[in-house]
């Protein structure tokens, strides 16, 4: 498990008549992107702004890469990117111009910024637009700027609300790919969005919020060697003996249905591979084997559920 990037703990946060946050808790491994889901009204909004020192909580403390974000906003700034819902971009400024100011202002070295400014650029696939003013950019361009200006300072933990939000298909699969790079590069991000099948291409964790409450944070990887895993196995045709030999092999919470069967399993892949080469050498035929994988959206409607 990877040290932790930021930490908050017992965080409350009220508006007037409503408690947004109620002790909320949690760490984020630092080189993860978290998606934070839960229905309208959740708290995540603010819960994104409580850690990025943009609003004071009642009570609870907020750590981002040791520093105290309550204590100390303007350093924990130098560790941390934002992007709102509602972003906002200087449309009369170059995009040369937008991303030289947001270096100024998270304390960039005035020698630095012409390298850090066609770094980000070219990250972002804005290099062939940094003369071109904000306000001529498309959405897509325009939302890909607005990141530009949170990560330009190269920030450990990155801090985005609805990105994807008013962006087409080509658009929301580009700003997916921009993200596995920026973790690729060791950033740590938190990604709020109603959009579950979209977070499911990048996310490696869940949080959820409901009602201003953690209901659940868990990783979404593979299961470990030795852990529970469902399984669906698929034959040509339906056999009568597929209950009995795969109990005989250790199978559990075995269900057919027709030439399909789900079941549990303990083992690692080796021991997948030889499930399935005694399965073959039983007689049945195999028409397809693999486990059966729950993707977020799963997870989540699951977790609701409960």
């Amino acid at each position: 498990m990877s040290p932790a990037i930021a930490r908050v703990s017992g965080l409350r946060f009220e508006y007037p008549g409503v408690r947004a946050l109620d002790d909320v808790s949690f760490e984020l491994e630092a080189g993860s992107v978290t998606a934070l889901v839960g229905p309208n009204g959740a708290g995540k909004s603010t819960l994104l702004r409580c850690m990025a020192a943009l609003e004071t909580p009642l009570a609870g403390d907020i750590t981002i890469a040791g520093v105290d974000v309550l204590e100390s906003p303007r350093l924990a700034h130098r560790h941390l990117g934002y992007l709102s819902d509602f972003f906002g971009v200087y449309e009369e400024l170059t995009v040369s111009q937008c991303l030289r100011h947001a270096w100024a202002i998270h304390g960039g070295a005035d020698a630095e910024w012409r390298a850090q400014v066609g770094r980000t650029a070219g990250l972002l696939g804005l290099s062939d637009r940094l003369g071109a003013a904000a306000g001529a950019l498309s959405r897509g361009l325009r939302q890909r700027l607005a990141i530009g200006q949170a990560i330009i300072h190269s920030p450990r933990l990155l801090l985005l609300d609805e990105p994807a939000a008013g962006l087409d298909p080509e658009a929301r699969h580009a700003l997916a790919a921009l993200f596995r790079e920026l973790q690729s590069q060791g950033m740590t991000l938190v990604v709020s969005s109603h959009i579950l099948a979209e977070l499911d291409e990048y996310s490696t964790h869940m949080l959820v919020l409901r009602g201003g409450r953690v209901v659940e944070q868990r990783a979404l990887q593979v299961p470990v060697a030795g852990q529970q895993r469902r399984l669906r196995l698929v034959l040509v045709e339906p056999d009568a003996r597929i209950a009995e030999v795969l109990a005989s092999a250790g199978a559990e919470a075995i269900e057919v249905e027709g030439a399909e069967t789900c079941f549990d399993w303990h083992g690692d892949a080796a021991g997948q591979a030889l499930l399935l080469r005694s399965l073959v050498e039983s007689g049945l035929a195999v028409e397809s084997f693999g486990e059966v994988r729950r993707n977020l959206q799963d997870s989540y409607l699951a977790t609701v559920a409960r």
